[in-house]
């Protein structure tokens, strides 16, 4: 496993490379949760659920099963191998208000283990590397 570093449980501050990655909803109304942290510190765009918005990028958990956010998780990996000069630190995206267990959200990511620009949850990562 490349990436050694796990996300940190609270984030209140990026360095000028860092993005905040948090679970969304399509609409974009980011009023609760690492949403509502991402509008409010990180510059996410109310009325924008997905991508890139300021220091956050949203993927959108709200909308459905685990099934409909494998395709947002996979555009975010695209994404990031795209930008290898930003660091995205992944919350425990639909893991708080969208009502997934980490166990059902963390193998979307499993690609995301092999990049050195991507930081997961560590509870994210001891999911996946178990067996």
């Amino acid at each position: 496993m490349n990436n050694k570093k796990f996300t940190p449980e609270k984030i209140t501050k990026l360095a000028p490379n860092e993005i905040f990655v948090f679970g969304s909803n399509l609409d974009g109304a980011h009023f609760g949760g690492a949403a509502y942290a991402a509008v409010k510190k990180f510059n996410a765009i109310m009325g924008q659920g997905v991508g890139l918005q300021g220091q956050s990028y949203a993927i959108p958990t709200m909308q459905g099963g685990v099934e409909t956010i494998r395709p947002y998780v996979n555009e975010f990996i695209t994404f990031a191998k795209e930008h290898p000069e930003k660091h995205f630190l992944v919350t425990r995206i639909g893991c708080g208000i969208a009502g997934f267990k980490d166990r059902e959200i963390a193998p979307l990511f499993t690609e995301a283990l092999t990049m050195q620009n991507i930081s997961l949850p560590e509870t994210f990562v001891l999911i996946i590397t178990e067996k």
